[in-house]
């Protein structure tokens, strides 16, 4: 099957249709990249044709590279040498061959061109660009871990300037059409009706084929002769190890591309860029973000683990018990994605007061601009208020999103079941508590199932789905059909204390607490998370959920296990903090932090004569390597344990709940790019310094001996 089709009209304008029919939107393939070659040499050497205009029959434009294709040549270990070669095919042998083969191409942007559907748009000569604000143009490509490998890198810079080309390179930018013309990034803007048309007008004008960089008298950007171009290149590298902690190599080979390139020939430049991007696709970063955030993300989005055979499925009306920060989020994100949603608390105030906070959030989203006024009100109308259990008559799925107390929560479930449908579902929000042990509580143990959401709801795209003992596979299938109605991200977990995110993300905040008691500095604590891609550290994560909760969690967790229990690393860290210097957190005004009243908050200053601070410290990579090991040793273990079904759950899961850092590709592909064999030598000697927490366990110990990796 082909992926594009060539038509040459009376006047010799060549119309070349993209349009791949196995793919909703059209990517450079292999197989696109050898038929469009084939078309651009048809067009090159046919003396009828005069020009050219490129298109698409589908709503998008060009969506870029196969990043599946992609992934395949990075998980695959690619060399340098062929990954400069892939580079160079769409780059010299496409790109460059229609730029400079002496006939006219004009982009007819149909939709969105992003990554190598712009870089395909930047080597025509002419782009016109329908006016509709999905029809977005960008090269976000350092948002995988990548640099745009077919000229864009070159092209743009020479197009738009060095320093307006730098804004739309290292942020990964989706630029409307109205501020791309203003940008120049595109030629013209124009009714979707008038698109071909005018793209037709230009070449019947008989343009100059030959771009400004292939005329003698083109002059570059004058590198470090150009004063603007001293001070993009003197600034820009200290922001972006600001922002990057030199996690992320995409976006300074970027910069030394555009630097490099533009003092060179464009053809030279075109060399220098392959060089660069090679470098990227053969190393880790490219090759975990790609495949975590769009392959793995994607797979999970599209319900990978859904059982087979049951059929599909929509909640009509959500039930939602306890209308506190968490269930009045859950409440606002089903009514947004058009779903009604029965909002109950133990009061009819308190349930209107869970409301409140849906209008608050539509307020802010009118006064944007990010809805109308209408939309707000539609949502809003969805959400019915109450204190009365009568009314979870007619929902189909409840959420439970009470206090974390299995006597509180067994009291509603009661209530609730016997208000609902006898096919209905009912859903626990807990973090922590067994699934197993809280459908004890339940008539119908086989429709219980947990549905973990992470606050603030609509800002955390995670649901963690946790399946209990008695849990069946058509509520299992119902719940995540469910969490794809609310357009959120499922992973799927099966039943234990923690499931796997709480269970994992609290080895962080512990290592945080226990290396005070090991002498560790706090500021090189807390910094040297922020240096691993941590979004904060972790003793000031833990004073925002407050040392009160993973203390009460502690507890529980004691009288659960009795003799099982085995104490936390951090438990006598917690244990001072909260009894014996009664600094439980933020919410009191002192925790490991101080919060001054209008100021900003610092460190305790007692936190090195409550934990004195040892006289040698360890290195900042040490540090790093103990909050990030710790970590995936922990998802190991649930992996072993069958608490997490697949890899690539553990992965979106690190990533989504808890900000574990993006380059890493989460903590399992953490382990892969470290290699398991290193990895488990690390955590051996590790555990001789601080603690059996760091042992490997057999298992893992085999998979290193074998050469096993995740993926």
């Amino acid at each position: 099957m082909q992926t594009l089709t060539v038509e040459v009209d009376a006047a010799g304008i060549a119309l070349v249709t993209f349009d791949d029919p196995t793919k909703p939107m059209n990517v450079v393939s292999p197989q696109w990249m050898d038929e469009f070659i084939a078309a651009i040499e048809q067009i090159a050497t046919d003396p009828r044709i005069v020009g050219a205009i490129l298109t698409s029959s589908k709503p998008a434009f060009m969506a870029g590279a196969d990043l599946k294709y992609i992934l395949g040549l990075a998980g695959g270990k690619i060399s340098s040498a062929e990954a400069y070669k892939f580079s160079q095919k769409p780059s010299v042998a496409m790109h460059r061959r229609l730029e400079t083969c002496g006939k006219p191409f004009v982009a007819a942007i149909n939709g969105l061109a992003l990554g190598g559907g712009y870089e395909l748009a930047l080597a025509c000569h002419y782009r016109v660009i329908v006016d509709d604000a999905k029809a977005v143009v960008g090269l976000p490509e350092v948002t995988v871990g990548l640099l745009p490998g077919s000229g864009g890198t070159q092209r743009l810079p020479r197009m738009i300037g060095v320093e307006q080309s730098l804004a739309v390179l290292l942020e990964g930018k989706k630029v409307a059409p109205a501020e791309a013309l203003k940008l120049c990034m595109v030629d013209a803007v124009v009714p979707a009706t008038a698109l071909l048309d005018t793209a037709r007008q230009w070449l019947l004008k008989s343009p100059d084929p030959v771009r400004a960089w292939d005329k003698k008298s083109y002059r570059g950007g004058g590198g470090l002769l150009n004063p603007a171009i001293v001070q993009v290149m003197t600034f820009q590298p200290a922001i972006i190890a600001a922002r990057t902690q030199y996690n992320y190599p995409a976006p300074i080979a970027i910069l030394d591309c555009i630097f490099e390139g533009t003092l060179l020939p464009f053809d030279k430049a075109l060399k220098v860029e392959s060089k660069y991007f090679a470098h990227l696709l053969c190393g880790s970063v490219a090759r975990n973000l790609i495949r975590t955030t769009f392959v793995n993300k994607g797979e999970a989005m599209k319900l990978a683990r859904r059982p087979q055979g049951v059929p599909k499925s929509a909640v009509k009306t959500l039930g939602v018990l306890g209308a506190g920060m968490m269930g009045s989020g859950v409440a606002h994100v089903a009514a947004a994605a058009g779903i009604a949603v029965v909002l109950l608390d133990s009061s009819a105030e308190l349930a209107e007061k869970g409301k409140a906070a849906t209008v608050k959030l539509l307020a802010k989203a009118v006064e944007r601009g990010q809805k109308t006024r209408a939309a707000a009100d539609e949502i809003l109308a969805r959400i019915r208020t109450t204190a009365d259990y009568a009314d979870l008559s007619s929902c189909d799925l409840v959420v439970e999103a009470v206090f974390e107390d299995p006597a509180v929560k067994a009291g509603v479930t009661d209530k609730a079941e016997a208000a609902m449908p006898q096919g209905g579902i009912f859903a626990s929000n807990t973090s922590t508590l067994p699934i197993t042990g809280l459908a004890k509580a339940s008539s119908r143990p086989t429709q219980f199932i947990g549905l973990h959401f992470f606050s603030p709801v609509e800002r955390m795209p995670l649901v963690e789905v946790i399946v209990g003992a008695d849990t069946s596979k058509a509520t299992l299938a119902k719940s995540l059909d469910f969490v794809a109605q609310l357009k959120m991200t499922p992973i799927l977990v099966n039943d234990s204390r923690g499931f796997y995110t709480s269970r994992v993300f609290q080895t962080f905040i512990h290592e945080g607490m226990r290396m005070l008691e090991d002498g560790v500095a706090p500021a090189l604590i807390e910094n040297a998370a922020k240096f691993a891609g941590f979004p904060v550290g972790p003793l000031a994560l833990v004073d925002e959920v407050t040392v009160e909760l993973p203390w009460k969690i502690t507890g529980e967790t004691a009288a659960a296990l009795g003799a099982q229990f085995v104490k936390p690393c951090a438990y006598d860290v917690m244990r001072r903090m909260v009894e014996e210097l009664q600094r439980p957190g933020k919410q009191y005004g002192k925790g490991f932090y101080d919060y001054p009243e209008g100021g900003v908050k610092r460190l305790w200053s007692g936190l090195s004569q409550a934990f004195p601070v040892a006289a040698a410290q360890p290195s900042v990579d040490e540090i790093k390597k103990r909050f990030l090991y710790i970590q995936a040793l922990e998802t190991a273990r649930c992996l072993e344990e069958g608490v997490l079904t697949h890899p690539a759950d553990g992965d979106v899961g690190s990533l989504l709940a808890w900000g574990f850092p993006s380059w890493t590709g989460g903590t399992l592909s953490l382990i892969d790019s470290v290699g398991v064999g290193a990895f488990v030598a690390d955590c051996t000697r590790m555990a001789s310094l601080y603690g059996a927490r760091f042992s490997p366990s057999a298992w893992l110990a085999g998979r290193a001996e074998r050469g096993d990796a995740f993926y």
